[in-house]
């Protein structure tokens, strides 16, 4: 992806060396930060139970996957990276594949009423270009840190790209299966990387070639394998960014005709292609900031549709967007089929973007944006810790105000939540939130921690509210955000703490939930600071009048003011109110007096009928590999599926003295376990997995040992 500045002519220049290194420096000279725990040389190991024919490295821990499209480079890989060939890949032969699946289908959405006058539906969309890690050693089913990039304001994006890809390590990326668990619960579409890095990165022209390369029936064998990758990991199609130069028109018309088939072969499967403004026409690299006519080709061609959309480069200005959008429907097609590039690596919500050029305020949207590497939430903080990465998550995404009904006066910044409507896919019962983000400092359940170790695993993150955090009141406006020194169930709750002058309103899911005589609501909440806390819960049947209005509750007694630390459950039933549609849930909590409150929502869940019922245990829970060293295992587990609707399932170890500790969880059947520590003189670790439905109600154990053998001290 090229620098912005003046444009090039591609028929006379040379793509430019970039001038600041920033945006492929990483990518380019490979990640130096290699995650996960490798088992040492000289350890002992079994591998019982990996499929036959099927190898299985020294280094049990399984890693997202990345290939070149045939020929890697030459000489030798960097440690810890493995130089694989698409074209020979195949989904029997890769060991990682159970662990690099998706298992969550992509949910349907709807758009309620947006809290801000002036969030639009049905015109612009937001696409984000995210790197979660290095190319080599992306740990497939999370790790023991808590640093972590972990996205929450789904509501706000259409795709995502798993961005990513350098000349030294592989340039076709897919996303790793707990990024595309969380995106697909909140509807979100999820995209693997195609990098055809430029020249002077490592790129050569040789990738580009083989990539396009058809085979004796006129085929193109590589499009093939794209569509059998997305399918067989689970998620949504390709971002195909052509960036290496030397190329002619011979190329570029092999390059759409592959596009095409690559279109045409992915959408019996839903998947979607987007094609990056960087190659054109003449088969050069010369970015145009537009669609026209030395590109437009590689979009719409008088065939069809060649992809699903366009990311136009940073070079665009008002007059090339507005052309671009013209150009995208006299082509029949939308022009919000367009993303304008903004690149916030380096600034963040202080980049100076042209927003009226994409989403003016006063007119209708000329084309939608792409986000590129809005993780910078993250990397620019001096305090990783995960309360400090979310209070500036949801700054960025939300605006200064915090407050997307109140939106701060309009600055450099334009907030996605002050741009486009929001959406949820809450719309079935049964639901529950746990606030848990997908990372944390500890692991709870029910109120106690049963893990110290800090971890994250974006899978196991729960559908969060999106919109955060609208809050109606007449008094003073306490805090409300994301907390993890102590919760319900995962690794965070949601927090509420100041002075309660008045009643305070906090909004919490868009809904269409169907009500019953027999539908409940749930909440598990506790009163940390403070007198007792009076606490009721809206739930709205019917929608906001406009946007920007407030949405009109009907509140409901959550029992007698709580005090204490204690958690407390309150059951609110919903029979009042049967026969309608719940569009928003909400809490109101007051203090006698207007006294200050800290007050901690742990869970929030309705369904119908009892919650008495357990989803069927998993079965055939098997040790496939492992290797031990100084007292610890690297372990590999696999399990089948038990019938039924199961959310995820955990893995625990049982002590001897009984206690159970948690060690992670998946969406999927298989799990790695890095270092699990020998306890005491005990002869062997048992292994529990158990499945957990969308109420959180968890199974009986499946149960495997694993011996630690005489060699063990």
């Amino acid at each position: 992806m090229s620098e912005t500045g003046d444009r090039l002519d591609p028929r006379t220049a040379t793509a430019r060396p970039f001038p600041r290194p920033t945006r492929r420096g990483l990518l380019a000279a490979g990640a130096a930060a290699l995650l996960g725990t490798p088992v040492p040389a000289g350890a002992a190991s079994a591998r019982a139970g990996a499929p036959s024919g099927t190898p299985v490295p020294d280094d049990l821990a399984p890693y997202a996957s990345y290939w070149f499209p045939d020929s890697v480079p030459p000489g030798s890989p960097g440690p810890g990276v493995v130089w694989r060939s698409l074209k020979r890949w195949a989904p029997e032969s890769d060991p990682d594949l159970p662990h690099n699946t998706s298992t969550v289908p992509l949910a349907p959405r709807f758009t309620p009423v947006p809290p801000h006058p002036g969030a639009r539906a049905g015109q612009a969309r937001i696409s984000a270009l995210v790197s979660f890690g290095p190319t080599a050693r992306n740990p497939s089913q999370g790790s023991a840190t808590a640093d972590h990039y972990a996205p929450t304001h789904w509501a706000y994006l259409d795709e995502l790209v798993f961005w990513g890809g350098s000349a030294g390590e592989g340039i076709v990326l897919a996303p790793n299966a707990p990024v595309t668990d969380a995106a697909h619960r909140n509807g979100v579409r999820v995209l693997g990387n195609v990098f055809l890095p430029p020249v002077a990165y490592g790129g050569d022209l040789r990738w580009t070639r083989e990539l396009v390369q058809r085979d004796s029936h006129g085929r193109f064998p590589l499009a093939g394998q794209l569509v059998r990758v997305a399918v067989a990991h689970g998620f949504d199609g390709w971002f195909v960014n052509a960036e290496t130069d030397g190329g002619d028109s011979g190329l570029a018309v092999r390059m759409r005709e592959f596009l095409r088939a690559l279109r045409a072969a992915g959408e019996p499967h839903g998947l979607r292609t987007t094609w990056y403004d960087a190659m054109n026409n003449t088969g050069r690299v010369g970015w145009q900031g537009a669609l026209n006519g030395l590109n437009q080709e590689f979009f719409e061609d008088r065939r069809g549709p060649v992809a699903d959309s366009v990311f136009v480069d940073f070079r665009w200005t008002a007059q090339t967007l507005a052309s671009s959008g013209a150009l995208a429907e006299r082509l029949g097609r939308s022009r919000h089929e367009l993303w304008a590039g903004v690149d916030v690596e380096s600034d963040g919500w202080n980049t100076e973007a042209r927003w009226d050029a994409i989403v003016p305020r006063d007119r209708d949207h000329v084309v939608s944006y792409g986000l590129y590497r809005p993780e910078w939430t993250r990397n620019h903080l001096a305090d990783r810790s995960p309360g400090a990465f979310h209070r500036a998550d949801d700054r960025f995404w939300t605006g200064e105000s915090l407050d997307p009904s109140r939106p701060a006066p309009d600055a450099s910044w334009r907030a996605p939540a002050t741009v486009v409507a929001d959406r949820s896919t809450v719309s079935a019962l049964p639901f529950a939130c746990a606030f848990n983000t997908g990372h944390g400092e500890r692991w709870y359940e029910a109120g106690e921690a049963v893990s110290d170790t800090p971890w994250n695993h974006l899978g196991l993150q729960d559908r969060l509210p999106g919109r955060r955090w609208v809050v109606r009141t007449t008094g003073e406006r306490p805090t409300v955000g994301l907390d993890f020194s102590r919760a319900w169930r995962g690794g965070s709750s949601l927090l509420v703490a100041g002075r309660l002058t008045a009643p305070a309103a906090v909004g919490l899911h868009s809904t269409r939930l169907p009500l019953t005589r027999s539908t409940v609501l749930e909440l598990v909440h506790a009163t940390e600071a403070g007198g007792p806390v009076t606490v009721e819960v809206g739930v709205a049947v019917r929608e906001a009048a406009a946007p920007g209005a407030p949405v009109p509750y009907t509140w409901l007694s959550a029992g007698p003011p709580g005090t204490g630390r204690g958690w407390h459950t309150a059951r609110v039933g919903l029979a009042p109110l049967a026969g309608r549609t719940a569009y928003g849930l909400a809490v109101r909590i007051s203090a006698p007096g207007g006294a200050p409150a800290v007050w901690r929502l742990g869970a929030l869940s309705v369904r119908d009928g009892s919650a008495d019922r357990r989803p069927a245990p998993p079965s055939a829970l098997t040790v496939d590999a492992s290797a031990v060293q100084d007292g610890r295992a690297s372990v590999r587990l696999s399990w089948r599926r038990g019938a039924g609707a199961v959310r995820h399932h955990e893995v625990s170890r049982v002590l001897p003295d009984g206690a159970r500790r948690f060690l992670g969880g998946t969406c999927g059947t298989a799990l790695h376990l890095p270092a699990v520590p020998r306890a005491g003189r005990e002869r062997a670790v048992v292994f529990e997995v158990r499945a957990v439905d969308e109420l959180y109600a968890v199974s009986a154990p499946a149960r495997t040992r694993l011996a630690w053998g005489a060699d063990v001290r």
